[in-house]
Parts: C-alpha cells; structure tokens; sequence
C-alpha cells in the first residue's frame, strides 16, 4: 500500500494485506486518519531499546511475519515497554512484547475460553493461571500503520500467570480484549529477524521460565545414578580380591640398587592395591621405596614408606611407639600387567659383621665387617686377604678364591656368608635382614560412587532452592503473590 501524508507529503509505503484506519508517517511523526486523509496529532517516534523496524519480517515457530507497527506503553512516570504488531501472510495477528529485555510472544484468544476470569485462579485450556497485577498504562509513542484507530485514552492490563504462560487482559473504555502470551527467549527474537543488538535484560521476566527445566534435570540425575550404579555393579562383580603379590626381600640383595619383582596380574575396574611392609626392627628403623610399573604404558607410581619401632623405659614406666608393620595404599590403580622396582635400607649396617666362620676342613677362616668388606683367611699361611663384598669372592677365580670354594664345597659364597653371618652376628640391629611385603588387590571402593551421588543430590537440593527464591522474585511485584506467607 502507498499513502502520502497531507502534513509533509512524503511516501509511505508497505506491503499489506489488510486495510488500515491510521498510519504514523515515517517522516513527520504525525498520526494520519486514512479515511479523511487528514492529520490528527504528533506523535513521539519509539526509539529507546527499539531493535525492529517497521517493514521487518522475522519467523517464529515456521511463520513469517511482518512488523506492521511499534507501540511503546508507560506505567506511571518511569516504566516503558514496547509491544511490536505482528503480521502473517493470512493476515492473523501476533504481537511480541519487551520489558526490561523480557520477551513475550503473544496471540489474539476468545474470552470464552478462559474460563472463571473474574476469579484469582481462572483456568485455560486445563491450566490454572493465577492473578498477576493490574496494570494501567497509556500509549507513550508509536509508528506504522494500524487497522483500527488508536486509543490513547487509559488501559489497563490485567495478567494472569502459570509458568511461561500468560493470559493478558486489555481493557480499555470502548472494548476488552484477550491475549494468550508465551515465553520467548531474547535469542530466538535475535534469530529470527537477524537483529545485531538486544537490549539487556534485567530483574526477572513476569513469564521467564527458570535457569534450569527441574523435570528434565530429574531425569537426567535419575538416569546418571542409574548409569553409575550400573556401572558400579559391573566394575563389582567382574573382579576378584585377591593376594597378588607376596616376597621376602633381604637388605642385602637390594644394597645400592632396585629388585625387579616378578609380573603379576590386575584384573576388573579400578581399586586401591594394598601394600603391608614387615620388617623385625626393634629400636630401629627401616625404609622400603616401592615404585608400580604398568608394563604396557610405563606409567611408574612411586611410594616410600618408613618402618619404625622403638621402646624403654623412663621414670620408672615403660614406653614404646611405631610398629613392625605398616599398610598403605596406592589408590585408583587399573587393571593391567604390572611389576615393582624395590629397595630397601634399615638403621645401621646393611650386612650384619661377623668373624669366624670357619670352613668344614678347617682351611679357611672368613670375616666381614659393617661396611660389608670381607675378609678371608688361608689358616695354612696365615695371610688374610680382603675382598669388597662375598659376590666379589665369589667371583674370584685366583687359586684363594678356588680354595674357598672346595673348602666349603659351594660355589655360592655370597648366599653362604649371608646366611651364616646372621648366625655368628651379635649386632641386635643387624639381625634384622628383611622386610617382607604383600599386595592386596582390594574390593573396589564405594567412596567416588558415594562421593558423585552426593554431589548430584547436593546440586538438585541448589537447584530447588533457587527456584524458590527465583519465584519469590518473579512474584515480588505481584500483590497476589503465593509466596507472602513462607517469607514473612
């Protein structure tokens, strides 16, 4: 359609399909009557959070529209907002309403439908709205073209609210209106007339719908704690507890260096593997550094753990502290082939001293001292001879070293002072030569699938408390509001 205004002669045109009774020329500002052709008043242009312009096309919900005409509304002396006239291709009218950067989608209803409006909880199609507020207003400014006159006596809005849903009443002197109004987030208004900018929104929407959709946050809580109960079951029952890992390791083969211990099996879902390390101190201590190899990805894990005993007497009483043994724990660890690197020190000397180990055929005298130095004696001669440890004798290939062999008629003299020497010994701290571990391969732990259900408890509980607060809110400006009694 194609109108020129009788106030400044300037075109005005859009695409319409409907008849209109007055227009707002884009130029002038001034409201023409389309039947007289004539002005009746000037009117202020809406600009202030303003994003769409007359002539606009958006689609909601699979519908495109046409913005038809802008209207901005005033309550009191210093609250605005604007509604946009919508157009379809048929011809039917929707309207979008912004306040505060709150969107509402709304459409033209029967009164009939809504049924008990006279009540404070009236109902429509098998909803309960409760009563919001009244609301009187006039029209602050406006542009476009309108298929009725314009009333600019004082309206009043009446809102009923359940949810994201409102029925909004417009009443003015000459006629009643109904108005069925949805939720629609400022995003989807942004995508679907490809506006740059949105006005900022503050406070809460009298139809905004809350952070989170609860329903669909039970759902997925519910269907999380049954994937991990399920998963817990399965991780329970496809794994043994068992013994995987048991030796006895002397000091004296781990002196200066790491024991590989043999491979062993992790099967089923991740647990903690329990480590107890035995060691005979007594007023003394021992050190055991144990190091978990997984053999596939060279993962290390590595521990260190002091054994410590000590006891006496004092002011007459006796005292005693620390253990034996002591148990810790290597946590979350996988299914998988593994090993241990192992070494292990104690208080004192690594090799217990002795002398007067003497052969069988009385030829040969041996002695070793703390620092495992050992000496060997050929009692015939009367020459001792010193070697650094009973491995370097026992790779002694001179005519001693073969003497000592057939002497004491085994060719392993290092396992022979080692063991002999524990006997001869009167070192207390030397008798102990050994610490002894096992691995335990413990039940899978319960705590993380307690831990998560908790946390997810804990999360909802927020979440429901926030909606309350989140309603009292919303409500606050409402003097029907349902939450008057639970605050005060």
């Amino acid at each position: 359609m194609h109108y020129v205004c009788p106030a400044c002669e300037s075109e005005n045109t859009l695409d319409l399909n409907f008849p209109i009774e007055e227009y707002v020329c884009k130029t002038c500002s001034h409201l023409i009557d389309v039947a007289g052709n004539k002005k009746i008043k000037h009117l202020k242009v809406p600009t202030e959070n303003v994003v769409l312009d007359v002539g606009q096309k958006g689609n909601i919900d699979g519908v495109e529209y046409t913005v038809v005409a802008i209207t901005v509304k005033k309550y009191g002396n210093s609250i605005f907002w604007r509604e946009y006239s919508l157009k379809d291709s048929k011809g039917n009218d929707a309207f979008l309403s912004e306040s505060d950067g709150h969107w509402v989608f709304l459409i033209s209803m029967h009164p009939d439908d809504f049924k008990g409006k006279d009540s404070k909880l009236p109902t429509y199609a098998g909803r309960t709205y409760r009563w919001y507020e009244n609301t009187p207003c006039t029209i602050y400014a406006a542009a476009g073209f309108f298929d009725e006159h314009i009333d600019f006596s004082v309206a009043t809005y009446k809102e009923y609210v359940n949810g994201t849903r409102m029925i909004s009443q417009e009443k003015t002197a000459k006629k009643s209106q109904y108005f069925y109004g949805v939720h629609i987030s400022k995003h989807d208004v942004k995508r679907a007339f490809k506006i740059a900018h949105m006005p900022y929104y503050t406070g809460v929407g009298i139809v905004q719908p809350y952070y989170f959709d609860m329903k669909q946050a039970v759902n997925i809580f519910c269907v999380g704690a049954l994937m991990i109960c399920l998963l817990q079951l399965y991780v329970y029952i496809s794994r043994t507890n068992e013994t995987v890992f048991a030796e006895t390791i002397n000091f004296a083969d781990v002196k200066d260096k790491e024991m590989v211990s043999k491979s062993f099996t992790l099967s089923g879902g991740s647990a903690p593997l329990k480590v107890n390390a035995f060691s005979g101190v007594d007023n003394s201590w021992a050190n055991v550094q144990l190091s978990l190899v997984n053999e596939k990805t060279n993962e290390i894990v590595y521990t260190s753990k002091d054994i410590e005993q000590y006891h006496g007497y004092e002011d007459g009483e006796s005292w005693s502290e620390g253990s034996q043994s002591e148990e810790f724990n290597l946590c979350g660890v996988s299914s998988g082939q593994y090993h241990f690197l192992i070494s292990a020190e104690k208080e004192g000397s690594i090799l217990p001293a002795f002398s007067g180990l003497q052969s069988p055929d009385s030829r040969i005298l041996i002695s070793r001292d703390k620092s495992g130095t050992v000496e060997v004696t050929d009692i015939y001669k009367g020459q001792p001879i010193t070697f650094i440890d009973g491995k370097t004798l026992e790779k002694d290939t001179t005519e001693l070293g073969k003497l000592v062999k057939a002497s004491f008629g085994t060719s392993k003299i290092d396992s022979l002072i080692n063991t002999e020497g524990l006997r001869l010994t009167t070192d207390p701290i030397s008798n102990n030569t050994y610490v002894q571990l096992k691995a335990t391969w413990l039940p899978v732990s319960f705590w993380n699938f307690g831990f998560i259900l908790f946390i997810m408890i804990a999360l909802f509980v927020a979440m429901w408390i926030g909606k309350h607060f989140f309603n009292v809110n919303k409500w606050k400006n409402s003097s029907n509001t349902p939450y008057i009694a639970n605050d005060n």
